[in-house]
Formats: structure tokens, C-alpha cells, sequence
């Protein structure tokens, strides 16, 4: 498959953002993950370097922990103040808010400080190549001073605020340039020749409320775990099925990791899946989603009424003013609100049909809320007595039914990592180049190392959780989204996806608690669900 070039799409990116919804032919976000990009896809960079060696232990039969130290601190590297850049050519130094951007505004304000009597640095920020965008420049930066201590640089930073600029510190061993940089690696490993088990997912007492890792293993009274989806209004954001019943609304076309057998079949995909309702009238309609805000679209990717984008945008808030929304039983109590909504029992029959939102979810039953003109249509076509049934449709990247067997679980969080054996990440398809003029997301999120975690299986079929720290200086410096693929593939995976990361990428034991460092100063963050390992 032909790849994208990155000034084309960041040229095409920036179109999308002038248009309130692409066309419906336009809407196939799914179109540049065909996994014929699989076959050419290769290692980033050479494998990282081992500085110590391995420490493994055996958590339960079958069940290993190993402890992996790769690279050392660079001395090198140092900490810098990096100035801000305006989103528009020209626009106000004390209100920029992009840490990158078009050469021609990088050397602006690089005149403008030397202007002020500083010496900045214009420095080039590179994108590699991934399976659908070939590599290309992101934006150009602007840096000033190399000190040895955080410190200093923000004392530098002050000055440079002080003359009328914005800015923050920076560490270059976490630009993800730093082959050698120290990293600290977690990698449990699950051999069901031995492990009799499972592998699965696990949320709190309801969907919409987030709990620490160690709760979540500890309810599950689990071996080990580690943290799972991104949340968003404290709830699991993606496709989200477990043991078959689908919990979560699609992003489509975004990387999946599809489970079955209690973790003993495993496989990475792009997904798309789509709901629908059909009332014992003949009425057919189109859910937009499930256990979610109604009009509120974390991540797009929905559909051709998603506003800006029908296109995936990871950390993205799109909105829908028009949708229709299924609770179930397991997110607790629904939101309230304007809008329209019917009661659903156990045996599919409606027993409400309301012109506000917020009834509590029968057991075993379901509600469905409308907001906008989709509220108007439900008290149009539904009335009490009718019964309700709702489908799901999933298919993967080569366009095949997914079964939803009693037995599957499935996340969707991403991007795709490998697959095939073969280092392969869906950067555009994924949504981690974001659309429009500001990358400072893409540069943050997507170029820059972060705490990361992983999910995969291994060519001797063991399924592998992994945790690198990040974003401590000197210790672990965290891994770009690259080189997080790199790092998968010398691992040995054969298919592997990226967890939710940051300051929630955490790996829990039961017998030791957390067994990594968390990057947030607070500590253990809650979280939406997390994948566990259950004797």
C-alpha cells in the first residue's frame, strides 16, 4: 500500500479542520489501515541496548516477571527552556501555546528573543516513517540554553517569560531521539502450556467511575495486571467487549486487540463495528454508540456527523449534536438531560418511553437516549409495548464478521504496534498525527518518549504485558511511539498494540503491589479498566 507523505497529510489535515463534517463518501477511516501495509513494515531503529542483565521470577506457574534495563543516562543530554511558537504567523509571543510549528514562525521568534538578548537554537523535529505515512519533517522548534540541572533551566525560563514569552523546560533524553537513552522495562509473560488460568479484562462497580490498578487486581483477586483502555468522563473511551457483550462505543478503524479462550488466542486488528435498533414495527435506526455521553465523541471517529471529524483523533473531542446512545446495566445511572430516551426490560420490551433522560437501567434491560433530532425520531416511532432489539456489526481490517462469542474480549486503544510479526503502526488511520495547523499533540504525544504500556503474544503463543517507565530523567526516560513498536518486536511479539500510557501506565503484582514507577507525582492514578491475569 502506498504510503501518505507527511506534508500531505498534515496539508490535508489542516483542510479538515475548515469543514464541519466530511462527506459520508469521504467517511472511511478505516480505508488506510488494509493490513497490506503489514508486509513492508520494518524496524525503526536498532534494537535497544541491554546494560543489565535480565532479572526474571515466576509469579504463579506459567506466569513470569522479568525486569529488563536497556541504555544509560547520556551525558549529553540536558535540560533546555523551549519557547513557545503562535498557532498564526505574526500572532502575539505572550499568548503562543504550540511547541512547534512552520520554520518561518520558528525563525521569528527566534529573532524576536535575539532581539531580547538571548541565543536560541532553531532546531527540526523529524517524524519517522510509519506503515501509512512516509517520514517528513513535523515542525521546527525553539530552544534555548544546555544545563545540567532542571534548575537552571527554569531559571532561564523565567527570564525568557519575563521578556514577554511563553514557554516550559524540556529534557532532551525524552525528545525519543536518544537511542541509548535508560529505560526501565516490565514484562510479564503467560505461558498457558503451564498456566491454567485466564486473561481478561476488568472493570470497578460500575463503567462510569475509575479505580487504582491495585483495586482492580485485588477484586479480581488476580495474579498480576496491568492498566488498559484510556477513560474519558471516568469511563472506558473505545471499543470495549468483554466476555461478549459489548461495553464500549467504537472509534472506527482504530487498532483493537481481540481475545479469546481466556487469553489463549490473541490477534491485533483495526475495527470498525456498528449498532443497530430495530423496533417489532419495522423502524431501523443507527445507534452512535454505547455507555458513553450522548454528543460527546472522545477520539471521533464515529461517524460522517462527527464534528470536525469522522476521521480518528486520539485525545480529540469531537461532538454530535444528534445521537442516539444505549446504557447498560453496567454503567451505573445514566446522565440526565434534555432529549428523549425508552425503557428497555429484560425481554427486550419497552416499558417507558420518556421525553427527558436519566432512568435508571432495568437488570438485564438497557436504556436508549436521544438527543437532538434522533429525539424527536424515538418518540415518533417507539411506543410502549414494542419490542426492541439491538445488534452489533464488527469487522476487522480485511473487512471479515468478528464473532462476539460468549468468550471474547476486546480493547480498542492504540495504535497497532505489529502485527505479523512485522513492525506496523497506523499513525494516520490510528489518529496519533492530529489534524490542523497545531502538532504540538502529535509532537508530545506520538514523537516524544512517555511512560508507556503494552499488550501482544509472543511466537511461542505466550501473551506479554508490558510496562516501560518514563519522564524521569536519568532513570527512565520513556519511549516514543516508534520506538515502543521497536521495543515489542525485540521483545519477540508477533502482534502487540499500545496501551493507554502516561502517568497510567502501571503494572501491579499481587503480591508485591505496584511494581513499576508511575510517572505521575501523585502517585497510582484510577483508572477505567485493566487487563488481568486470573488463576
Amino acid at each position: 500500500m502506498r504510503r501518505t507523505t507527511l506534508a500531505a497529510a498534515l496539508s490535508a489535515a489542516v483542510a479538515l479542520t475548515t469543514a464541519v463534517a466530511l462527506p459520508a463518501a469521504e467517511a472511511t477511516p478505516h480505508s488506510v489501515l488494509r493490513p497490506a501495509s503489514v508486509s513492508a513494515a520494518q524496524p525503526f531503529l536498532p534494537p535497544l541496548p541491554t546494560t543489565a542483565p535480565p532479572v526474571t521470577r515466576t509469579l504463579s506457574p506459567g506466569v513470569t516477571l522479568t525486569a529488563l534495563t536497556f541504555g544509560r543516562k547520556n551525558a549529553a543530554d540536558y535540560w533546555t527552556a523551549h519557547v513557545f511558537l503562535p498557532a498564526d504567523p505574526g500572532g502575539p509571543v505572550g499568548k503562543a501555546t504550540t511547541e512547534l510549528g512552520p520554520k518561518d514562525t520558528a525563525d521569528q521568534v527566534a529573532d524576536a528573543l535575539r532581539q531580547k538578548g538571548f541565543a536560541p537554537r532553531v532546531e527540526e523535529v523529524r517524524s519517522p516513517a510509519y506503515a501509512d505515512l512516509a517520514a517528513g519533517t513535523l515542525g521546527w522548534t525553539v530552544r534555548i540554553g544546555a544545563y545540567a540541572e532542571r534548575a537552571d533551566a527554569t531559571a532561564e525560563l523565567a527570564k525568557v517569560k519575563a521578556a514577554g514569552f511563553v514557554g516550559d523546560t524540556r529534557y532532551t533524553g525524552q525528545d525519543g531521539t536518544d537511542t541509548n537513552a535508560p529505560e526501565k522495562v516490565h514484562v510479564i509473560r503467560v505461558d498457558f502450556r503451564k498456566f491454567h488460568g485466564s486473561v481478561g479484562t476488568e472493570f470497578g462497580p460500575t463503567l462510569h467511575g475509575t479505580e487504582p490498578a491495585t483495586e482492580l487486581i485485588s477484586l479480581a483477586h488476580a495474579v498480576a495486571g496491568i492498566n488498559g483502555q484510556w477513560f474519558y468522563n471516568d469511563a472506558p473511551g473505545g471499543f470495549y467487549v468483554k466476555d461478549g457483550k459489548v461495553l464500549g462505543s467504537a472509534t472506527q478503524g482504530r487498532g483493537a486487540i481481540i481475545a479469546t479462550k481466556g487469553g489463549r488466542s490473541v490477534r491485533v486488528d483495526t475495527l470498525t463495528a456498528h449498532m443497530s435498533m430495530r423496533t417489532s414495527r419495522g423502524a431501523i435506526q443507527e445507534l452512535d454508540g454505547v455507555n458513553r455521553f450522548p454528543g460527546d465523541v472522545w477520539n471521533c471517529g464515529g461517524d460522517s456527523d462527527d464534528i470536525p471529524t469522522d476521521k480518528p483523533q486520539h485525545d480529540f473531542e469531537c461532538t454530535d449534536p444528534n445521537e442516539f446512545i444505549e446504557f447498560t446495566p453496567e454503567w451505573g445511572t445514566p446522565p440526565t438531560g434534555t432529549g428523549a430516551e425508552v425503557v428497555v426490560d429484560s425481554h427486550g420490551e419497552v416499558t417507558a418511553v420518556n421525553h427527558s433522560r436519566g432512568a435508571a437501567v432495568p437488570p438485564g434491560g438497557s436504556t436508549v437516549q436521544a438527543i437532538g433530532d434522533s429525539a424527536d425520531w424515538l418518540v415518533k416511532k417507539v411506543r410502549v409495548g414494542d419490542q426492541i432489539d439491538i445488534s452489533t456489526r464488527v469487522r476487522d481490517g480485511y473487512g471479515r464478521p468478528v464473532p462476539l462469542t460468549r468468550d471474547t474480549q476486546i480493547m480498542q486503544v492504540g495504535p497497532t504496534l505489529v502485527r505479523k510479526g512485522k513492525v506496523s503502526v497506523n499513525a494516520m488511520g490510528d489518529g496519533i498525527i492530529r489534524f490542523g495547523s497545531d502538532h504540538t499533540f502529535t509532537y508530545d504525544w506520538t514523537n516524544r518518549a512517555n511512560p508507556r504500556s503494552m499488550i501482544g503474544v509472543d511466537g511461542d503463543g505466550r501473551l506479554m504485558l508490558v510496562v516501560v517507565d518514563g519522564r524521569q530523567a536519568g532513570y527512565s526516560e520513556g519511549l516514543s511511539i516508534a520506538r515502543t513498536a521497536d521495543l515489542m518486536h525485540q521483545l519477540g511479539a508477533r502482534e502487540a498494540l499500545n496501551l493507554d500510557g502516561g502517568g497510567s501506565s502501571v503494572m501491579v503484582t499481587a503480591a508485591d503491589g505496584i511494581i513499576n514507577r508511575p510517572s505521575d507525582s501523585s502517585g497510582e492514578r484510577s483508572l477505567g479498566n485493566a487487563w488481568v491475569i486470573k488463576p
